[in-house]
């Protein structure tokens, strides 16, 4: 097990955060990226900058912060800290409790949110150090991911059958994907195919915030070279549409939508596929489909995420599923008042005064 120390970042390394980011143990996550801090500090966060080194070796992490009377701040790792191992875990956040401290920052809990395959290892560790599994936040701690190193007809071949021959009957019936220019009126076409209505529900159940947050974060990646809106063409207007994220080694499909009635076979699946040739260009090795059903419940059709875990794994053949929220309790009363009532009453007063998530 590694010792840590803990410190916030530098200027400099603040300037250039995203290649301390991508040089992480597990490469980074485009959760950690200045891109996704820009967007955080404009809806509800404070953003704080951690590194975390331990035997000459460091590691970027981007903290979110929320302040609430009496109870103090709630610091959120989001998709760290990134270690090596689950077993680097406990003595990273017994570092930053120290830093914590020693700053007087009135951390009271720190949730975490590492990108650690779940076993029952793993969750044996984090149970044993004494942190609390809380509920998952991300759509991507259950995803099916796929291997892009391989050069591309033998990349085709190692997908599932199912999108294997999608993909090819698209190409074959001539669909056409476009890489869209990200202007404001196709950010509203995108933001109206992953709705289908006005509502913020879209059809598969999953939750779709705000255009405006949307509009800032595409902004903040195409705007880094670490984003692209690809569009399919039915009639004459936009039928499927996907928004792609290049960051370090991993590429991510981020966000998806779709007009329900199509009649262009495979488009959806021709997207991916152009999509994943453009990221590998890029450097990337892995394409993360961001977000199914738990492995465990991938057969189950009443799960909101049942469709999306069929296309998703149509080419990606498994699904991988995280460790999830973990929750780091520095003061224990302090703790049980935020999880009795204080984050019930914090995310209602928030969402009513912003209209937006609280997470």
């Amino acid at each position: 097990m590694s010792s840590f120390t803990a410190r916030f970042a530098t200027p400099d390394e603040i300037e250039s955060w995203d290649e301390h980011v991508t040089a992480n143990p597990n490469g980074g996550n485009l959760l950690q990226s200045a891109a996704f801090a820009a967007v955080k500090q404009n809806f509800g966060w404070d953003v704080r900058y951690l590194v975390l080194e331990s035997g000459g070796t460091s590691s970027y992490n981007l903290v979110l912060e929320k302040s609430f009377p009496v109870l103090g701040r709630l610091w959120y790792l989001i998709k760290g800290p990134d270690v090596a191992s689950v077993q680097d875990v406990p003595p990273a956040l017994e570092a930053i409790k120290e830093f914590a401290a020693s700053e007087r920052l009135r951390v009271f809990a720190i949730k975490i949110e590492p990108d650690i395959v779940d076993s029952e290892e793993a969750r044996a560790v984090l149970a044993g150090a004494g942190l609390v599994k809380s509920f998952n936040l991300q759509p991507n701690d259950s995803t099916a991911l796929l291997d892009i190193s391989p050069e591309p007809n033998q990349l085709l071949r190692n997908l599932h059958s199912r999108g294997r021959n999608a993909v090819r009957r698209a190409e074959r019936e001539g669909v056409r994907v476009e890489v869209a220019e990200p202007t404001l009126e196709n950010y509203r076409t995108m933001h109206a195919l992953m709705t289908g209505t006005l509502t913020t529900k879209s059809r598969n159940g999953a939750q779709v915030r705000s255009f405006e947050y949307y509009r800032q974060f595409w902004t903040e990646f195409t705007s880094r070279g670490q984003g692209r809106l690809y569009f399919v063409y039915e009639n004459g207007r936009p039928s499927v549409g996907a928004f792609v994220i290049n960051y370090g080694r991993k590429g991510t499909y981020k966000d998806g939508g779709s007009l329900q009635k199509r009649t262009q076979y495979g488009d959806s699946h021709l997207v991916q596929w152009t999509a994943i040739q453009d990221v590998k260009a890029l450097g990337c090795t892995e394409y993360d489909f961001c977000g199914t059903p738990p492995a465990a419940q991938l057969k189950d059709s009443s799960h909101p995420f049942h469709g999306l875990g069929l296309f998703k794994t149509s080419f990606s053949k498994t699904v991988t599923d995280f460790v999830g929220v973990w929750d780091y309790v520095i003061d224990s009363t302090r703790y049980r008042a935020w999880n009795t009532a204080g984050e019930r009453v914090a995310r209602q007063l928030y969402t009513r005064r912003t209209g937006q998530q609280f997470y």
